[in-house]
């Protein structure tokens, strides 16, 4: 008798939490999403977010979870499949439930799936840097907007440091992110005084693996003065760029490559020799000497071999992994600060939170816009696949998510 009382109770109790919408052990745990292509052409790059961000998880929990409940992740893979992102956004958060979402790489998934998070009033918490023009009151942005990262490279490579450069190849996949950030350096490198004849853009499809006529070509516009190439190549097409770079000789000291979507885990498929001194730039390299890197870098590779990730013995980390790593502990804090995970609440919450990260700079969430005030740091590619920094900012920078260099975005840069 006291069984089968027990067994209707239980009944009654989970019947109760689904008319409300909730998971029936939403007591215990506290789901959150991961939405990163495992599969496709951006695996390479987002795969190691997802394993990232589980740690992370992980991390957490064993310090007690969030408000005494331990945290559970849903992990869905779109594929590298634009429209399949907002598919599974919208699992994430509907049938799911979850509190919050981490994930995607790209802009054009990110451009997908906000209606989604805009309708359910969701959170999404995106880890890479961008193009700006965008202020979402549903999204938080860990990673760089242009004037912390696009910007400050093409003035370093604009300087005598950095060569000189008074020519430019703006050269990217065709899709929103290299569209859009070329749109805003054309403009910043006319305030410059560039000439439109000294810049030229390229961009190839997604997947694109055929460079050597694109390599040649750019060796031919260098001939016209001090050249430099600006790459927005996202996914494995940087592999083919990288190798086609070295089979043609074309080195830093004749046309460095200022990179803003390769960091240390899409060189480990490159034999990166003859990419010496060509160069990235991040808010964070794995190089960065500091005792919050070095916690960080060690906790990622035991992790690594724990799990037997592929590419263990190999593991490195990244910009876009810190960035999801600093993503969810703040937004941890925050749950933590506002009692809840309550989207109104939790936004109120994140407004000045702050973070020692990995960089070795205290990051700030900003106010009014949604984005970390990011330092700006600048690395030479070594022969293992690690960067050198040769210049970073003093301070973290503000973000400027609508560029001063667009006409019409003035007064724009608050929600």
């Amino acid at each position: 008798m006291q069984t089968r009382r027990h067994f209707v109770t239980s009944i009654a109790v989970a019947a109760a939490l689904c008319a409300a919408g909730l998971p029936a052990h939403a007591a215990d745990t506290i789901k959150v999403g991961i939405l990163h292509s495992l599969s496709g052409t951006m695996a390479i790059s987002e795969t190691s977010l997802k394993d990232v961000a589980l740690m992370t998880i992980e991390e957490i929990n064993a310090k007690g979870g969030v408000m005494g409940k331990k945290l559970e992740a849903v992990v869905v893979d779109p594929a590298s499949n634009w429209p399949l992102f907002a598919e599974k956004a919208r699992q994430l958060v509907s049938r799911d439930k979850v509190a919050a979402v981490f994930g995607c790489w790209t802009s054009v998934s990110r451009k997908s799936v906000l209606p989604v998070f805009k309708e359910t009033n969701s959170l999404l918490f995106y880890p890479v840097q961008y193009e700006g023009e965008e202020l979402e009151k549903n999204v938080f942005y860990t990673g760089a907007a242009p004037n912390q990262q696009a910007i400050p490279a093409v003035e370093y490579l604009m300087s005598k440091d950095g060569g000189g450069a008074k020519r430019f190849v703006l050269l990217g996949t065709d899709y929103v992110y290299p569209r859009t950030t070329n749109k805003i350096l054309r403009a910043f490198l006319k305030s410059k005084g560039v000439k439109d004849s000294d810049i030229q853009e390229i961009y190839t499809p997604f997947g694109h693996s055929d460079y050597q006529t694109i390599v040649a070509n750019i060796k031919k516009f260098a001939a016209g003065g001090k050249t430099a190439v600006v790459s927005t190549i996202n996914g494995d097409s940087n592999v083919p760029f990288y190798k086609e770079l070295g089979n043609a000789g074309l080195k830093a000291t004749d046309v460095p490559v200022v990179a803003f979507s390769v960091g240390e885990e899409e060189l480990r498929g490159v034999d990166t020799k003859p990419l010496l001194g060509h160069l990235a730039a991040w808010n964070y390299f794995e190089s960065v000497k500091n005792p919050s890197n070095a916690a960080f870098v060690k906790k990622w590779k035991a992790y690594a071999t724990a799990k037997k990730l592929p590419n263990a013995a190999t593991a490195v980390t990244n910009d876009p992994m810190e960035a999801t790593y600093v993503g969810i502990h703040m937004w941890a804090q925050a749950v933590e600060k506002a009692k809840s995970t309550d989207t109104d609440k939790v936004i109120a919450a994140m407004a000045g939170q702050t973070f020692k990260a990995p960089s070795g700079y205290t990051l700030t969430m900003d106010m009014t816009n949604h984005h970390l005030h990011k330092p700006v740091m600048i690395g030479e590619i070594k022969s293992d696949g690690q960067f050198s920094v040769v210049w970073k900012t003093k301070e973290p920078v503000r973000a400027q998510p609508w560029s001063p260099f667009i006409q019409g975005n003035e007064g724009k840069q608050k929600l």
